[in-house]
């Protein structure tokens, strides 16, 4: 007797929720009344009370429905990264990751704490011949604070507003220059990690690595193809890879690259590291094959 085993069909499982058209109309109009009551702020035009409640309360609709949507997303299995990238979209993730790295640098510079360098085979500092500069910008940034602040003494809220971005602006040119420092070249494991400040890294195994040159740089065209990362308008080594690797924009944009010009603070022992690795990759032996599988007597 035969019997016919009844194929069971998995029940669908519930598809996690999106940004909606509602979530989408909900953000636009909070994120536009709150820029128009900024804007009477700013401006000296009087908002009732009324008005003022209304775009509270619209963003405390906002905030409550942020919030249920993420719950959602979590009691669906999903991890915070991906419940994260569900409601938050990527370009807005992206700059606000960028942001904090930044930020995050500040706390890595003042505790010489480098990032991506535990396992490191050698590290490779770019960020001096930049520290003139961005401590020159720094200093007329807190002068124009400083101004600023006298100037517009009289109008508290417009004094307000311009020093919290004046500071930000401060804190924001002393990351760039903090996350330089904090995030040099690295080699490991066969792989050179370029990067530059907090939006540039880039991981290029030394097996893709066809030339690497000992080129000084002032002026960079912008080609197809082709990736600059001066330091100070220089840069100092030129690797030319045999096949392109992407080279993410800051918003997430794709960008395939097979010339990459980088600045290191001493570019000899960059292109001695790198040359000795290549010599490594190509005189490694290959692994054997497996043994093919014999046939049972």
């Amino acid at each position: 007797m035969t019997t016919t085993s009844e194929i069971q069909t998995p029940l669908p499982q519930p598809e996690a929720p999106t940004r909606g058209p509602a979530l989408r109309t909900l953000r636009t109009l909070a994120i536009l009344a709150q820029l128009t009551l900024a804007v009477c702020l700013f401006s000296g035009v009087p908002v009732s009370d009324a008005v003022a409640l209304g775009g509270k309360l619209l963003l405390l609709a906002l905030l409550a429905a942020e919030a249920y949507v993420w719950l959602r997303l979590r009691r669906l299995g999903l991890s915070r990264r991906q419940a994260f990238a569900r409601l938050v979209p990527e370009r807005v993730a992206r700059y606000v990751a960028h942001e904090a790295r930044i930020l995050a640098s500040l706390v890595r510079w003042v505790v010489r704490r480098p990032h991506g360098v535990g396992e490191a085979d050698a590290v490779f500092p770019h960020a001096r011949d930049q520290a003139a500069m961005m401590y020159g910008l720094t200093f007329v940034c807190v002068a124009e604070t400083v101004a600023l602040s006298f100037l517009l003494a009289r109008w508290p809220v417009v004094h307000a507003v311009l020093l919290v971005v004046d500071v930000y602006t401060v804190l924001f040119v002393l990351g760039m220059h903090a996350a330089a420092v904090t995030r040099p070249h690295v080699l490991a494991g066969g792989v050179l990690r370029v990067r530059q400040a907090a939006h540039v890294d880039i991981r290029v195994p030394v097996a893709l690595i066809a030339a690497v040159r000992r080129e000084t740089r002032f002026t960079h065209e912008k080609k197809d193809g082709e990736l600059n990362l001066p330091i100070g308008s220089q840069t100092s080594l030129t690797l030319e890879l045999t096949e392109p690797v992407d080279a993410p924009k800051l918003l997430g944009a794709p960008r395939l690259v097979r010339v990459i010009r980088l600045h290191a603070d001493d570019p000899k022992s960059l292109y001695d590291a790198v040359a000795q690795a290549r010599t490594a990759s190509a005189s490694a032996p290959a692994p054997a094959p497996a043994p093919a599988p014999q046939d049972a007597d």
